[in-house]
């Protein structure tokens, strides 16, 4: 399996930028209600130390009289008033960005999700299962740190700031250009360190993305690690994947310590220039001692909302980075598209058609060539060969997994190219020769095959494929789990499933590949009465390797290397010498046996 989790070369801000803008603009008053939250909150901020000053003021500079009790309770009432404010402030912010992120969240994840699941088969068995689960996730859940970062830490230091700066410089204005100053390059040194240390965040991330992944593909094959016992082999794997994860998450974490130490000596330098120019000011009679405190109260307030800055930026970049990986997969286009004004059609009448279709997954490779074949509506074959020959392509090919690198296959004479493939896929029943259940009830699973299927549809279906035999002696029924991919079933019972899915489907196209090749001989003769039911009036192409179960076909399609070699009935295909009579004459034996036994 190859994989797409490669270390990036370069980190891409903006289209994460570009995806969650467009995202967010569907909630302007969401996004209105969250300003005005902050601008009370920040402005809440700004002036309650600046009552504080006028409070110490009034108080050093008065004697105790009634006039200045009152004035005193008078600027304590605006104190509170600020307070009051503020907390108004904090709830209206709070409100606003909670729905404003779960609702842009909600339709991030709808959005990832739809795009990933229209990828192409070739995309889904080229990538780990666990990585994409994990960008999905990561996607949606980045934008509440990406928002969370922007309204509280940088409007918020936005808005603090500007306010410090404007009342500082009615004071004096050395001391609001100071704090400018001073904000300006606190501001550029962290972003700078923080955009210098993206790269070890980055890799962080991917080597994060590798783990899982591996992670998700030991456990999804558990039981192959059990049966080989290399248990020891996977841990090993598991712990060079997890010592690449440490290595690069240790290099960006004593990266971020670097940065958060330079603050710490530019914070000691803020504080020091800022009481030393108040002091000098004081001497010469031009601040007041209500002005020393409310610089001390402003410089706490500027430090611990720019401190935070390098952290937000981490965080933020964090969520870039974590955002990135899907922006790539929703970047990428779908390996089969439909065209543009593709057909929708309801209904079908079978007809199929090769036309000198060639295929190959690697360039000079050719696992079909100059494949033709045609199918009248109504018609039952089965496709035989060894092993590579191209059966099971012919079928993904009709099922557009793939596209056909050359030639053209049809439906009715129309290019299953030019059909919507939902539409496509929906007139064709598929039973697979390995099933794969969803982790939900036998009832649901059945259910797949027709959504709007009436439970005794279902039971029904059931009774046909013989699953009904033995799902109905489970203490929950069709309401029994059947376990991460059907595990909990056997693979016969998974595979009686799936037909039963097939049959209440009922499409006018049915594909069968090696459908009862997990099923005892008992369970095949019934299933095999139930597919002729199934089989009557629907074209059907069947793959199979055990001769005796294609017998009554109409057509039997013999490939080897990806061509035609022999086309007809049985009884004429054994006229001849020819692989078909050599395969027949191997399995002979076999069949042999199994009617006596």
């Amino acid at each position: 399996m190859k994989m797409v989790e490669k270390e990036k070369k370069k980190f891409r801000a903006i289209p994460v930028i570009r995806a969650y803008t467009k995202a967010g603009k569907k909630y302007p008053w969401w996004i209105v209600l969250v300003l005005v939250g902050l601008l009370m909150v920040e402005g809440a901020g700004v002036v309650g130390p600046l009552l504080i000053s006028q409070f110490i003021d009034t108080l050093s500079t008065s004697t105790p009289t009634d006039q200045v009790v009152q004035s005193l309770f008078s600027i304590l009432f605006m104190m509170s008033g600020m307070g009051f404010v503020g907390w108004i402030g904090q709830r209206i912010r709070s409100v606003g960005i909670r729905n404003f992120e779960m609702k842009v969240m909600v339709d991030l994840s709808n959005q990832a999700f739809t795009y990933l699941i229209r990828h192409s088969h070739d995309f889904f068995t080229s990538n780990f299962a666990g990585s994409l689960t994990r960008r999905v996730s990561r996607y949606s859940r980045a934008f509440e740190q990406v928002a969370d970062v922007i309204t509280e830490n940088f409007l918020s230091v936005f808005l603090y700031a500007t306010g410090v700066i404007i009342i500082l410089s009615t004071r004096n204005i050395y001391l609001g250009i100071g704090v400018l100053v001073w904000c300006v390059l606190m501001v550029w040194f962290q972003l700078m360190l923080t955009r210098k240390g993206q790269t070890y965040r980055v890799k962080s991330s991917a080597e994060d993305s590798k783990l899982t992944g591996i992670l998700s593909d030991s456990v999804a094959n558990h039981s192959t690690i059990t049966l080989f016992a290399s248990g020891t082999q996977e841990s090993r794997t598991f712990f060079d994947a997890n010592k690449n994860w440490y290595q690069a998450t240790m290099k960006a974490w004593r990266f971020d310590s670097t940065i958060h130490a330079v603050q710490g000596l530019m914070a000691l330098a803020l504080e020091f220039v800022l009481i030393s120019s108040a002091i000098l000011l004081w001497s010469k009679g031009l601040i007041s001692i209500g002005d020393f405190v409310l610089i001390q109260v402003y410089i706490l307030g500027l430090l611990t909302r720019i401190w935070g800055i390098g952290s937000s930026l981490r965080r933020l970049y964090y969520g870039f980075a974590d955002a990135d990986e899907m922006i790539e997969i929703l970047d990428k286009p779908h390996g089969i598209e439909d065209r543009l004004g593709a057909a929708r059609p309801t209904h079908a009448e079978g007809a199929i058609g090769f036309e000198n279709v060639s295929f190959s997954f690697t360039a000079g490779t050719d696992v079909l060539h100059d494949f033709t074949l045609h199918i009248p509506p109504g018609q039952k074959i089965a496709l035989v060969g060894p092993s590579g020959a191209g059966k099971t392509t012919v079928t993904k090919l009709l099922l557009r997994l793939y596209d056909v690198t050359a030639g053209k296959i049809t439906l009715d004479g129309t290019d299953i190219r030019d059909v919507a493939q939902e539409s496509l896929r929906t007139l064709i029943s598929f039973v697979p020769q390995d099933p794969i259940l969803f982790h939900r009830s036998l009832k649901d699973n059945i259910k797949y095959g027709k959504e709007n299927a009436t439970d005794e549809e279902i039971i029904e279906a059931a009774k046909k494929a013989h699953c009904h035999e033995f799902i109905y002696k489970l203490p929950l029924g069709y309401e029994t789990h059947v376990g991460e991919r059907g595990v909990k079933l056997s693979g016969g019972e998974r595979q009686r499933v799936a037909i039963a899915r097939a049959i209440l489907k009922n499409a006018p196209v049915l594909v069968l590949d090696e459908a009862t090749s997990a099923l005892d001989s008992e369970s095949e003769h019934l299933i095999q009465d139930a597919l002729k039911t199934l089989m009557q009036g629907k074209t059907v192409i069947v793959i199979a390797h055990r001769l005796s179960t294609i017998m009554e076909m109409d057509r039997i399609i013999v490939m080897q290397h990806g061509t035609i070699e022999a086309d007809g009935a049985h009884s004429e295909l054994l006229q001849h010498d020819g692989l078909y009579k050599k395969l027949w004459s191997i399995q002979a034996g076999s069949f042999i046996s199994e009617e006596v036994a």
